[in-house]
């Protein structure tokens, strides 16, 4: 991808402190608006800049988004005009601790709930 400034960064919790500095604009917004935002970006570019690699789970198994195409690299600020989506995880403790038996044969338990929600920014300056 020659021109990062127009693609759509992708980040999570953890890339969320290398957007650098400047004015943005947050929305929250909701899984599938999330996917339709990726999908009008998916022609101009999409560069994937989050470090918890779930987020591809929740890219292909969630939200059925092909990211074959979309870049991976590390993106230290914004540009002005320029848009990401943020998939940040919200982990609570579990109420509750069944025991499962795994695919492998053993015994595993629930020990938290794993969330994701959505955040459209748009740097401003």
């Amino acid at each position: 991808m020659d021109n990062k400034t127009n693609c759509l960064l992708l980040f999570d919790n953890d890339s969320m402190s290398a957007v650098g500095n400047g004015t943005y604009k947050i929305d929250t917004v909701s899984l599938d608006e999330a996917k339709s935002i990726i999908e009008v970006f998916a022609d101009v570019g999409v560069c994937c800049c989050y470090s918890d690699r779930m987020i591809d789970k929740v890219l292909t198994d969630y939200l059925n988004i092909n990211i074959d195409e979309f870049e991976y690299g590390e993106i230290f600020h914004m540009e002005p005009g320029q848009s990401a989506i943020v998939f940040k995880r919200y982990i609570t403790p579990s109420e509750s601790q069944p025991v499962i038996e795994t695919a492998e044969g053993v015994q595993a338990k629930k020990i938290q709930n794993i969330y994701v929600y959505c955040e459209y920014i748009n740097k401003l300056t």
